[in-house]
């Protein structure tokens, strides 16, 4: 399996300080935010990543990250999104990049405690379909919220004023070739985006969409709130399990190997 970041978009939630830089390389307590999905592809034993990035500072993400050698990766590939079309838009960006091959997707701000292996070969072993984690949070309605029964998704509802369950779709999901397919049948929404949601939705239509729940904390990076809610959770993280955080490399080996 293949693994993408995302972190594109323009950040507007966070300016001024996307003004300077991409929102996905401002700092989370001791690391550049970008190094957490990295992480979190690498723990999943995914070693073949694509980050897709743009705007002004997408240089800075080959400064920053070389060829991935701190994360014990041999290369790291780079792709660019013109403009800002949504998720789905990005995403379609990585076709060539899959190869046809599955592919597990980490939205550039989100950051979470756990490990999804588990939940990755899980789908390595699922013929085909996609694979979405779910985090049970108590604002769902910031959130893609799905509606559970009987152990399966029935549909998922992109920030909805009243939420059908308190189950949010965390930023990460698992896909096979079919999904670049129906990202081309998408029309954008009111927001003039593709929208992840509807990927998601036409996967759960032909019933082959399968759930994990996520285990320990998860947040998103996108806004102020949740920007200084990431860095309290990795500081309080790393002072329980009492690690030296001087040298990130040496932390991100030692996580790597965790």
């Amino acid at each position: 399996m293949k693994g993408i970041v995302l972190a594109g978009g323009t950040g507007s939630r966070l300016l001024p300080l996307t003004k300077l830089t991409n929102q996905h390389l401002l700092p989370i307590y001791d690391r550049p935010m970008i190094y957490y999905p990295i992480q979190t592809l690498v723990d999943a034993d995914i070693r073949d990543i694509l980050i897709v990035t743009g705007g002004r500072n997408a240089g800075d993400f080959l400064r920053l990250l070389g060829n991935g050698k701190h994360f014990g990766l041999a290369h790291i590939n780079y792709t660019y999104q013109e403009g800002e079309g949504g998720i789905a838009d990005a995403l379609s960006l990585a076709e060539h990049f899959a190869d046809g091959q599955k592919i597990c997707v980490v939205l550039g701000d989100n950051i979470i405690e756990g490990n999804i292996r588990a939940a990755a070969d899980r789908f390595r072993a699922q013929p085909h379909g996609a694979h979405i984690l779910l985090k049970k949070v108590p604002d769902a309605e910031r959130f893609g919220v799905a509606e559970v029964a009987a152990g399966h998704v029935v549909g998922i509802e992109e920030k909805p004023a009243t939420p059908k369950s308190d189950y949010a779709v965390t930023g990460i999901y698992m896909y096979d070739s079919s999904v670049f397919d129906k990202i081309r049948t998408l029309v954008p929404s009111n927001r003039g985006e593709l929208e992840i949601t509807d990927v998601n939705n036409a996967y759960i239509r032909e019933g082959t969409m399968t759930l994990s729940f996520l285990e320990g904390w998860w947040t998103d990076a996108g806004t102020f709130d949740s920007l200084l809610r990431a860095g309290n959770l990795v500081a309080q993280s790393a002072a329980r399990k009492s690690t030296p955080l001087k040298a990130d490399q040496k932390v991100i080996g030692e996580a790597a190997r965790a």
